[in-house]
Order: C-alpha cells, then sequence, then structure tokens
C-alpha cells in the first residue's frame, strides 16, 4: 500500500457508522415536543425547587433486569434528583444564603430520603422540594450508591 492508500484507509467511516450518522443528521431534533412536556410540569412557587428524583437503569451491573416495581420503589426512595425548575424566591433571601445559590436548573442535588412533596407525572414522579432541603449537589447521581 502507497501511502495516500493508507491515509484514505484511516479516515473513512465504516458503512453502518456513517449510514447511522446520515440518518441522525438528517432527523430532526424534536425541541417541540420536549418543550410541550415540559410545560405540563408543575411550576414551582415561592421557594421551591422542582426536582425528577433520579432513576437507575434497568439493568443491574450483573446483568439482571430489575421488574418496574423494584424501579419505582428505588425511585421513591431516591436522595439524588435532577432540578428542572426553581421557584421565584429560591435562595434570594440574603440573610440565610449570603454565599449565594446552593444548587441552580439542571445540576443534580442529593436530599433527605423522603423530603419534599411527591407527585405521579406520566413516566414517574417529581418531588417539590423548599430551597433549604437540598443537601449537597452532584456532578454524576451514579456514582452514589442508591439503595432503598
Amino acid at each position: 500500500m502507497t501511502k495516500k492508500e493508507q491515509s484514505s484507509t484511516s479516515k473513512e467511516i465504516p458503512k453502518h457508522r456513517n449510514a447511522l450518522i446520515e440518518k441522525y443528521e438528517k432527523t430532526p431534533e424534536p425541541k417541540k415536543e420536549v418543550t410541550k412536556e415540559l410545560s405540563k410540569l408543575p411550576k414551582p412557587t415561592g421557594w421551591r425547587l422542582l426536582v425528577l428524583p433520579f432513576k437507575m437503569g434497568e439493568k443491574t451491573k450483573g446483568g439482571l433486569i430489575m421488574a418496574e416495581t423494584s424501579l419505582e420503589k428505588q425511585q421513591v426512595a431516591s436522595q439524588c434528583g435532577l432540578v428542572l425548575r426553581m421557584g421565584p424566591d429560591c435562595y434570594k433571601d440574603k440573610e440565610r444564603y449570603s454565599d449565594g445559590p446552593w444548587c441552580k436548573e439542571g445540576q443534580w442535588v442529593v436530599f433527605a430520603r423522603y423530603a419534599g412533596s411527591r407527585m405521579k407525572i406520566e413516566g414517574g414522579e417529581v418531588r417539590m422540594l423548599n430551597d433549604d432541603e437540598v443537601l449537597a449537589t452532584v456532578d454524576n447521581p451514579e456514582d452514589l450508591i442508591h439503595e432503598y
């Protein structure tokens, strides 16, 4: 093989991968659908946060597929969640939060096991927490051991 042939073959994308890339490049992002679903969620008032509890994967590290009831129990008892929305007064009290907000939208937070008010939504549940119920933030919820 010449150098020209080697360089051209090393840059080629396998046919099956190329087809996948083309499929996703042509598929428009479902931004309208996501926005529509977000509009269905409750809007927190005052100093409350809307949190989506972390839900483990359906398959364990050992390869076992967990039953739906086990997944639901685990989500109810979860101590970690994603901040979806914040009320207009979250962390505004300068006396209590002189260092600024403890978290922001899109961040993973840790809270007490049964903290907040649970609300059922399509596809699971969300929790409404007070701003002072956030105990910590984490970068990756999978770094925590989730037991129920």
